[in-house]
């Protein structure tokens, strides 16, 4: 099956100067790969490149503070590391932008959907667009993970925004593993990363969160065993708990019940009777 961090491959990370991203990058120089990371936040980015740079040297670290909102800035990137390095064979598709919901719901100002959505959703497709032709052109295996949400699969009100967003990424995800698994030649995988509660940026970390190291290591041993979706549990929330909260989603489709019926009071007895209730068993 697919490893994520291959001694002397190419990771390129996005967010990559916090929280996820950085924990990535850290297991990669563990690994001993060339890391080229990309932030807007400079002086994170500067202070992780050092660190990581003490590890693996100075000539092994890249760094970028391209927006992943702008395809051109990402192709340019990709040029710039494969003319370096090569192609990449861990392509991280992290950064993401969160812009809490406001009072307005449905009706919050169009610069905060144009925003979440040039970064969440046209990020990650710029960033398989600038990388993955190389990718496919080595010829090597390699590994492409986006960061997906849970909010993109269980749609909480109150940012429809940011949900909306994130199952975007859902969509596109599994249209391009679908597309690397049947494309003739293609030894490249796609894979879904839908982490749960976790301490990110600079919040302090609180009981019940994971830290991005456990995600980090939740992610590795799931591509490992040919996971696509690697939904990540965390010290509140069970597997088994996120599981009957989106089946019970797909059944508003399959029982035509009310959008979002999980919110609605009519059937809040209902949805808590089915969380009391075994999951049911898949075939």
């Amino acid at each position: 099956m697919a490893e994520s961090f291959v001694a002397d491959g190419i990771a390129v990370i996005t967010g990559g100067a916090s929280g996820i991203g950085r924990a990535a990058a850290r297991r990669a120089a563990r690994a001993g790969m060339r890391i080229a990371m990309v932030d807007v936040n400079a002086a994170k980015l500067a202070a992780t490149a050092d660190e990581l740079a003490q590890t693996l040297g100075a000539d092994k670290v890249l760094t970028s503070t391209a927006d992943v909102a702008d395809a051109a800035a990402m192709a340019a990137l990709a040029r710039d590391v494969e003319s370096r390095w090569g192609s990449p064979t861990l392509l991280m598709n992290n950064a993401a932008a969160f812009v809490s919901g406001g009072a307005g719901g449905i009706l919050d100002p169009i610069e905060n959907w144009q925003r979440l959505f040039a970064v969440n959703v046209l990020g990650i497709v710029n960033g398989v667009q600038a990388f993955l032709p190389g990718m496919l052109a080595a010829g090597r295996p390699g590994v492409i993970v986006n960061t997906g949400s849970k909010q993109g699969l269980t749609n909480p009100p109150g940012n429809p925004a940011y949900n909306t967003s994130k199952a975007a990424v859902n969509a596109y995800s599994q249209n391009l593993a679908r597309d690397l698994r049947e494309r003739p030649g293609s030894h490249i995988s796609a894979h879904l990363l839908i982490p749960g509660w976790t301490t990110t940026g600079e919040a302090e970390h609180r009981s019940g969160a994971w830290l991005p190291e456990q995600v980090i290591d939740f992610m590795e041993a799931a591509i490992a065993r040919g996971a696509f979706f690697i939904l990540c549990p965390d010290d509140e929330t069970s597997t088994e708990t996120d599981h009957k909260r989106i089946l019970w989603n797909v059944l508003d489709i399959i029982e035509n019940r009310p959008a979002l019926s999980r919110w609605h009071p009519d059937h809040k007895a209902a949805f808590a009777e089915f969380m009391a209730r075994p999951l049911p068993t898949a075939k």
